[in-house]
């Protein structure tokens, strides 16, 4: 069997079980979620041991820390993990829900109805997590899924879809609802794309360069999230002392994901009392500052920034810093040079505040609180399949509801078309 028709006998398969996952009650989603969430909790062990094998090869291979970090199923990631398949299972069923009624002259009702978006391809690299996460998410909306992650996690993407697979049968459920490209080889990932009949959405998750891939070469819908070159606006009246934490936090918490902070906007007010603080705190923490010519001035040791700072997404300990005029300077500038990611605010002033959020465009806005924060699982969605920063068909990190569409249903008495 050739490559190709390998990919399509998968994607067949799992096009075929999409009924069976469209007619899941919500008790047996319930059941096969926390089924899950248990088997990963009791099987972490196995899943431990297969997660070494693609941490000793990604080593070999020379992967950067901040891959290995994606790739590392610890204690902490997996009993997330589990926790957030528990709060997924616990989430009211989307599918069947009635999101609006209305009557016309005639007497006849029209509403919309939220049903399966039908088969989800996921293209993804290095967080094994994202399989669950994904086969939880793509099951609780209705859909049946497709999975193709990158070489580097295999052994642990398989371990854990082969419990979605036994806690799917014993539910006596089709186990092809949940599918795994039975190859690492980036060729299978252009044959899958091009299966415009039997899936019906790709949500690639990764570095820029997948993502464009997949968007240039695909026939089927994709939903895009490019890269996350995110904001923090330190306002004329902003909290310093938390300003600085919130800074320090979103910058070097974590600083290879994509809510990762990457620029720093200064109000100039507070310019000389803010980034003296915050420059000690960075420096502590390991993060080298690139400032523009007024931030220099105040801290000297920041390397000067040039133009292709601003639009940079890092994803490492680095940091660009501009003072702004106003507050106008600084959407300006997010407007410019941000990618519709996640944007902070750090002020007392409510005004201040309501305006970022009106005017700043991007798919979260946040007063007060780190860029860190923009996530599925932080705002109570269980989990994310992706964080989309295209408007069609979600923005911003998607759950359940994400993954459903809706179809019009009418009730009538008898009414015809005169």
């Amino acid at each position: 069997m050739s490559l190709r028709e390998k990919v399509i006998e998968t994607v067949t398969r799992t096009h075929e079980a999409a009924r069976a996952a469209a007619t899941l009650s919500m008790s047996a989603k319930e059941d096969i979620l926390r089924s899950v969430a248990a088997k990963l909790r009791d099987r972490r062990a196995y899943l431990q041991q297969e997660n070494r094998k693609d941490l000793e090869g990604a080593r070999a291979a020379g992967l950067s820390s901040a891959m290995l970090d994606r790739l590392t199923l610890s204690d902490k990631v997996i009993e997330q993990t589990a926790a957030g398949l528990e709060e997924i299972a616990a989430f009211p069923d989307p599918v069947g829900e009635v999101v609006r009624m209305w009557s016309r002259p005639n007497g006849m009702r029209v509403g919309r109805m939220r049903i399966p978006l039908g088969v989800i391809g996921i293209i993804y690299e290095s967080r094994p997590n994202v399989t669950a996460d994904a086969g939880a998410l793509c099951l609780k909306a209705g859909n049946a899924v497709i999975l193709r992650g990158g070489s580097e996690a295999i052994n642990s993407n398989v371990a854990i879809v082969n419990l979605f697979k036994e806690a799917l049968a014993e539910n006596g459920t089709n186990g092809d609802v949940i599918n795994l490209l039975p190859t690492t080889e980036r060729e299978a990932i252009l044959h899958m794309l091009q299966l415009e009949e039997l899936i019906d959405l790709v949500i690639p998750r990764g570095g820029e360069e997948l993502i464009r891939f997949v968007a240039a070469n695909s026939r089927v819908p994709v939903i895009k999230h490019y890269k996350g070159v995110c904001h923090l606006y330190v306002d004329r009246a902003a909290d310093l002392e938390m300003a600085v934490k919130l800074t320090v936090n979103a910058k070097a918490q974590r600083p290879g994901v994509c809510n990762a902070l990457e620029t720093l906007l200064v109000h100039r007010d507070v310019a000389a009392a803010f980034l003296p603080m915050a420059a000690e705190r960075l420096t502590a923490a390991g993060v080298e500052l690139r400032g523009c010519e007024q931030s220099r001035a105040i801290v000297a040791s920041m390397k000067p920034a040039t133009e292709e700072d601003w639009p940079a997404e890092y994803l490492d300990l680095i940091l660009a810093v501009k003072v702004v005029t106003d507050m106008d300077e600084a959407i300006d500038h997010i407007t410019r040079y941000g990618s519709l990611h996640t944007e902070t605010i750090v002020t007392n002033d409510y005004a201040a505040s309501q305006r970022f959020l009106k005017e700043v465009n991007s798919s979260s806005v946040i007063v007060n609180a780190s860029t860190r924060m923009s996530d599925g699982y932080v705002y109570g969605l269980g989990a994310e399949i992706g964080i989309s920063t295209t408007k069609i068909h979600s923005f911003g990190p998607m759950g359940v509801e994400d993954l459903t569409t809706t179809k019009f249903i009418v009730l009538g008495d008898g009414q015809i078309r005169e």
